[in-house]
């Protein structure tokens, strides 16, 4: 991968675009589009008119839990980030200092036996590393209703380069759905977010369609950048009977965020159909591998180093990437949930 490329802290979006300056809505993000590499600058209201009648946008229904948690081991604070949970009941969790800003730092997971008291006295036990990559995420056993411990105690997980906590309605697209289950995504799936009403109407208006799909987040690793761990999904028969019609029809496929594409490629055989599916993924979408369905895709700006990069470099070539990057970097876009987005189209 060549994408190198420094980001100025000043570059990270601190708070939500609609706390920025009066008469902003999280529509008011700039949105970069590349064709190729060929950028052109925009904002995000005018979405609807850049794509086209046909085309469809697989979105990410999963909402955001309150995922991070206060507690204690012995008489030391930790946070508690829940990332998933398991079919067993156990959740991967991932153990935090404090930093005294509001925001947490990494800390050595383990080892098993480790009990840690939660906010309201709850235990939790550590069992066992989630993988042998790493003991960053561990399984847990909980001893009380964790859902319910995230209704109560629990706040939106939040990073340093962010200015404040923010209410978890801040980390909600206008695409989530309560699961079944009570089940969610440990962190926002962001590219979502600059969706508003006003941009849904328009899309539909445009001849745009829709196709729901789920997939819950798990806690990335901002420090480590390691590559993404399974996680839980699922394709309707709906969204997979659509997406099949529009790619019969000639039209383009376009994933929102790349949860969208992890779970929809998730759920598409070697020869491009896409078929309903629920149960876990653990696929990574790299050049290597490359996309069966998905033609382009809205997302986020990422660090240099994360695993996501390469998933964009499979949809669109690692020219498209890096000069879109330069792009974003020249034009002072802003990075992280909070920030500016990126479509990248076919040429």
């Amino acid at each position: 991968m060549t994408v190198v490329v420094e980001v100025p802290e000043e570059l990270s979006a601190r708070v939500p675009v609609e706390q920025r300056g009066p008469g902003l809505d999280r529509d008011s993000v700039r949105l970069l589009v590349s064709r190729g590499t060929a950028v052109s600058h925009h904002a995000f209201v005018e979405l609807p008119r850049l794509l086209r009648a046909g085309d469809l946008l697989v979105v990410n229904t999963s909402p955001t839990l309150a995922a991070a948690v206060g507690g204690w081991i012995g008489p030391t604070r930790v946070v508690v980030h829940f990332s998933t949970r398991g079919d067993d009941g156990r959740w991967a969790v991932e153990l935090r200092d404090p930093d005294g800003r509001g925001t947490t730092r990494a800390r050595a997971g383990g080892p098993a036996g480790t009990e840690v008291r939660l906010t309201g006295g709850t235990r939790l036990v550590l069992e066992e590393p989630l993988s042998a990559r790493g003991e960053r995420l561990w399984w847990a056993r909980v001893a009380g209703d964790v859902l319910g411990v995230l209704r109560e105690h629990g706040r939106a997980v939040r990073y340093a380069y962010t200015e404040r906590d923010q209410p978890l309605s801040a980390y909600q697209t206008v695409f989530a759905l309560p699961s079944p289950d009570g089940a969610g995504s440990a962190e926002m799936p962001s590219a979502g977010r600059p969706f508003t009403a006003r941009t849904v109407v328009g899309l539909v208006s445009r001849g745009v369609q829709f196709a729901p799909v789920t997939l819950h987040t798990g806690v990335a690793s901002g420090e480590a950048h390691e590559p993404p761990y399974p996680e839980r999904f699922v394709v309707p028969e709906t969204s997979a009977r659509l997406i099949g019609a529009v790619r019969a029809g000639g039209g383009r496929v376009i994933a929102v965020g790349t949860t969208a594409v992890r779970a929809v490629e998730s759920a598409a055989g070697a020869d491009g159909v896409v078929r309903a599916r629920a149960g876990w993924t653990d696929l990574v979408v790299t050049p290597e591998r490359g996309v069966r369905v998905v033609d382009g895709l809205l997302t986020g700006l990422h660090e240099p180093e994360a695993s996501h990069l390469l998933m964009l470099e499979a949809v669109a070539g690692r020219a498209a990437i890096d000069r879109g990057y330069e792009e974003a970097l020249r034009g002072r876009y802003l990075w992280h949930e909070f920030g500016d987005v990126h479509l990248v189209l076919p040429e």
